[in-house]
Parts: structure tokens; sequence; C-alpha cells
């Protein structure tokens, strides 16, 4: 019989005891006889059953704002980064979702095909979901972080029904002391189950734990006050209100760093710095290193990522428009990303952070966004001309607007 053959069979009579049991666990809690499902599995339904409906159909959310900051201070951060491009090109290959989670069952960083990802996001398998036991019941994360050992969930296996197209590989991942810092995952769908994804779990899991014990020791200490980095309109970064010694090229190098958390491959960065100007290597990595001084060695080696928190102004206004909160974006949002720089990366997130904002304030209902807005793109009638169609007749404010729209018309 085929592997196919064998995973629908597996299936469909996986199916057939969660139908059996889950509803009596439901009301009898006793326990199913018989040797069809694992005892772990089932001794997790029946805990799980007193918090997780098994009919929802998606994980809860953990505090968004809390997310991005957890996964700057994680231990995992560095490790993760650095081994960034070969989880994904696993994810890829095979057709799977890797995540990575806190203590807590949290998926805090996830990568992988576009259309794997989108599937995995209609279950809230992406950043800042909770997938511990009493939020999204019996899974492998779940059982992982629960036993401390490497788990497999197929199917029907998983309590909540939503889950029972796909098929999790996990494994905890251990700080140098022992202690579990949080687990990682390969999902994907249950007909691409394949033995050899533990291994390679497993595999992974080591080379980040190798990295936690010959991580060199931060030269700041982890309560430090976080570095502040100012990009919007104006350019510099200061720890503590005492100014960092940056050059522009290292302020670009941060703020491309701030802005995509999940680091660069040397080439790219390389690339998002100075296009197709040649620029040796030696001076490239010398930049790397001033940084890296500055900021107390807070950015990972092969792939470099940021492995300490740094705010950021562009970073905040992205997160308000993610949030739908136009107002704040716009009392952050003080002008261009690094207005002097021609950095090819740099140009292409001003362009991204100019679009969203404006659409943003198109899209509002409040005429004080297009008026605020308005004073910074004085060119921009189609601006002028939404705040005028927001204004009262009577509004005052109709003259400002009035008269930016005959100077943008020019």
């Amino acid at each position: 019989m085929s592997q196919g053959s064998d995973l629908r069979r597996r299936r469909a009579t996986l199916e057939d005891e969660w139908l059996r049991w889950v509803p009596e666990l439901r009301t009898s809690r006793r326990s199913p006889d018989g040797a069809l499902l694992r005892p772990e599995v089932t001794e997790s339904w029946a805990r799980s059953l007193t918090s997780v409906d098994p009919g929802r159909d998606s994980a809860p959310a953990a505090d968004d704002r809390a997310v991005p900051q957890r996964w700057a201070t994680s231990p995992l951060r560095g490790p993760v980064a650095e081994l960034a491009d070969e989880m994904r090109a696993i994810a890829d290959d095979a057709g799977f979702v890797t995540a990575v989670t806190d203590e807590s069952g949290t998926i805090l960083w996830t990568c992988g095909g576009r259309t794997m990802r989108q599937r995995a996001e209609r279950v809230n398998f992406a950043p800042g979901g909770r997938w511990d036991e009493p939020a999204m019941g019996t899974n492998a994360l779940s059982l992982a972080l629960r036993t401390g050992r490497p788990s497999t969930v197929f199917s029907a296996e998983h309590l909540v029904t939503a889950l029972h197209g796909w098929v999790c590989y996990c494994a905890p991942v251990r700080a140098p002391d022992g202690r579990v810092l949080g687990v990682l995952d390969l999902s994907t769908t249950w007909d691409r189950s394949h033995p050899l994804a533990m291994s390679t779990v497993r595999s992974l899991v080591s080379a980040i734990e190798s990295r936690l014990r010959t991580e060199p020791p931060r030269q700041r200490g982890q309560d430090d006050p976080p570095v502040r980095l100012t990009c919007l309109g104006a350019e510099g970064a200061e720890r503590a209100g005492v100014p960092l010694p940056l050059r522009p090229r290292q302020l670009e190098i941060l703020t491309l760093l701030t802005l995509e958390p999940d680091g660069f491959a040397p080439e790219r960065l390389r690339e998002a710095l100075y296009g197709d100007r040649p620029v040796t290597a030696s001076t490239f990595k010398a930049e790397i290193s001033h940084l890296r001084r500055a900021l107390g060695g807070t950015i990972a080696t092969r792939r470099y990522a940021l492995t300490a928190p740094v705010s950021c102004d562009a970073a905040d206004v992205l997160r308000a428009l993610e949030n739908g909160d136009t107002d704040t974006a716009l009392r952050l949002y003080r002008g261009p990303l690094l207005p002097r720089s021609e950095a090819p990366g740099i140009e292409e997130w001003r362009t991204h952070l100019e679009v969203a904002v404006r659409e943003a304030v198109l899209a509002s209902a409040r005429p004080e966004h297009a008026l605020r807005y308005g004073k910074q793109a004085p060119y921009d009638a189609q601006v002028h001309e939404h705040a005028l169609r927001l204004l009262d007749p009577g509004d005052s404010r109709r003259a400002v607007a009035a008269g930016r729209l005959t100077c943008a018309l020019r």
C-alpha cells in the first residue's frame, strides 16, 4: 500500500476515534481504551476540554504590542536569525511552515512559502498566536512544552477540528542551563506527513542550542535602556539620552535592521545599502563592525539581525497603521525616512511608509487627518480635496485646505 493510502487510512481512523471519544470526554471524562489513540493525546484531550471548544476556528491572540518586544529580547532570536535562510529553504522545498515560540507557547516568528503561510494564518498559526494547551488544546507545540520532549500530532489527534487537516512536528529548545526557552515547529497538511520531518526538527533544534552554548556574552546587560532611533524627517540614535556616534551609513544599517527584524543575509544587506556601486567587502564589514561596537555587540553574525530591542519612530508608525490607529501614525510621522539617504533599501522603505500613511489618510473620515498630513504634502492635491470633502461648509479650516489645493494645482 502506498504512503498516501496509509495516511488516508490513518486519518480516517483517527477521525472515527475523535468522533467516538471527544463528546464522551466532555461529559464523563472516562479515559478511552484500546491502542488506537496514544495516552498522551487522550490525556491532553481531557485536560483541554476544560478550557477549549473543539469547534473554535483559530488560536487566540496574545497582546500584539508585546510580541515584537518579546521576540526582540528572546535569546532565541540571534540563533534563529543565523539559521533563518536554512529554515526558509526547508519550509519552501517541503511545503512546511516553520514557527518558533517562547516558553509560554506564543508564536514569535514564522517562515514558509506564501500559500502555506496564508493557510496557517487562517488558524492564527502566526506571530502572536497562543498555542499552549489551555488556549488551543492538544497540538504538538503544547505537548512539547508540557512534556519537554519532541512531539508529533497528526490530523484528528488535534482536539480542535480546524486543525484536523494538519500534521505538526515539534521539539523544545533548551538554554545551556537546561531551561526550556520555547519550541521549534514544522507544520504542513496531513497528506505531506513524512517520517524524516522530525529528524529535521531535531537537527534544527540542535543547531540552535549549539549557537546558544557558543554565543559570546553580551557586552551590555539585558536591563540597559534600549537604543532609540529617529529616522523620520531627521536622523540620529541615542541611548538614555546620550547620542550614539554613528555615521549616516551606520544609521542606514540600523534603520534597515530595525524595520526588518528577521535580518539580512550579508549580500542582501550590501545590495540594500550600495545597490550596484562597487564597494569592497572590507568597507562593508567595517561599517557593520562599527555599528556592532556602538550597540554593545547586539548584531548577530553570519545573518545580520538585531539581538536586542531598538525602538524606532518608523517602526512605531507601521505598527500604528497595522492596528488601524491613524491618529498615532500621523502624530509620529514627521517626514520621509532618512531624507538624505540614497541607499536602495532605504528608498524602498521610504516609499512604503509614504504610501501607507497617505492611503490611511485618504481612507479616514476625519478631516483633521487630511489637514495634518496635508501640511507635510503641500503638492498633494488629492489629499487637500479629501480634506475639503470632509469639512463642513462653515468650518474655518476649509480656508487652509482650499489655499493648499490652489497652490498644489498651480
